[in-house]
């Protein structure tokens, strides 16, 4: 005989243990074990007074915090509308199916309460733990760079005089972007020269493909070769290039591992003459393929080496380069 479930609401939940109902497998249990986020608390504590209103413990803050990245919720606001529907987030969060889920404001309050320098240090703090558990090695690195939509609409992109844009960027206390760290060829003015968004003045207007201008911004990282550890980390705006940031992020990598580097593998868009050189002079490998490799006159294929390191041989009427290959 076949049976039908009807829906009934109970009238009562202090039956349920949520510590029964999330299987002993599950990857937040994993977690749970092995990280102990109360640090959090001693960490941000100057930043919280000692009357008025008590706010949501930082410990479960950071916890939400790490949710939304491990499964990739698409917003603040989300995260908050399912953690009621999760009973391995109630768990994990330490809630009970009863208690009230705060408003997503609480992550972006927090955010500007502890600033930049606590996230940081968070960051270097779980690099240190990696390499103390040996999961970071820090002789070969691989670097590369990806576009992030800022959460800007096209809409409040305003156009202008190069003078009218550099007022509203100082106005809006918008990051100064060095004209050499950006993509625009010499003597051009390029488009974030001419153009800002009124709404998030740091990101830089950016085109990703063939698609459309709009504000972005670069997340530049290294990643450990030898279990794929991110060690060192820049967040830009769109605007600046790639490879600007690759002895950067060497140097940054050695300082939170205190490894020193050896090999850098990146794509062809790090592979200039001013990377070459550099990585040369600082007795660097390298794995980059040529940013103009597809052309014949390669420009950037010039200078690295100087000409009394290529050997000419007269019997053969050739010449044996400075890594050994004729």
């Amino acid at each position: 005989m076949m049976g039908v479930r009807e829906p009934q609401k109970d009238l009562f939940s202090y039956q349920v243990d949520l510590d029964k109902r999330v299987r002993e497998n599950h990857p937040l249990r994993a977690i749970h074990r092995q990280i102990d986020f109360t640090f959090v608390r001693e960490t941000v504590g100057r930043h919280y007074g000692y009357n008025g209103h008590k706010s949501e413990d930082p410990a479960v803050i950071a916890k939400m915090m790490f949710l939304l990245f491990y499964d990739a919720v698409s917003s603040e606001r989300e995260l908050m509308r399912i953690i009621a529907e999760r009973m391995d987030y109630l768990w994990f969060l330490g809630y009970g199916l009863d208690d009230e889920i705060p408003n997503h404001s609480v992550l972006s309050k927090a955010r500007r309460r502890w600033g930049v320098e606590v996230f940081q240090s968070f960051f270097m703090r779980i690099v240190s733990q990696c390499v103390a558990a040996g999961l970071v090695e820090g002789k070969k690195i691989h670097v590369d760079a990806s576009l992030i939509e800022a959460n800007a609409s096209t809409d409040s992109v305003v156009k202008g005089t190069p003078e009218w844009i550099a007022a509203l960027k100082q106005a809006y206390q918008a990051a100064e972007s060095k004209l050499d760290d950006t993509t625009t060829p010499p003597g051009r003015l390029g488009v974030n020269d001419l153009m800002l968004s009124t709404t998030d003045p740091d990101a830089g207007l950016t085109r990703l493909g063939h698609g459309q201008s709009r504000p972005r911004y670069h997340h530049h990282r290294v990643v450990d070769d030898a279990q794929g550890v991110i060690t060192a980390i820049e967040t830009t705006s769109g605007s600046i290039a790639e490879n600007k940031k690759l002895m950067a992020l060497v140097a940054q990598h050695e300082l939170n591992t205190a490894r020193t580097v050896e090999t850098v593998v990146a794509d062809s868009k790090y592979g200039t003459t001013e990377n070459y050189v550099a990585c040369q002079q600082a007795g660097l490998t390298t794995h980059m393929g040529d940013v103009l490799a597809k052309q014949t006159d390669n420009p950037h294929c010039r200078g690295i080496f100087p000409d009394t390191l290529f050997i000419h041989d007269a019997a053969t009427n050739t010449y044996r380069c400075p890594g050994g290959y004729t």
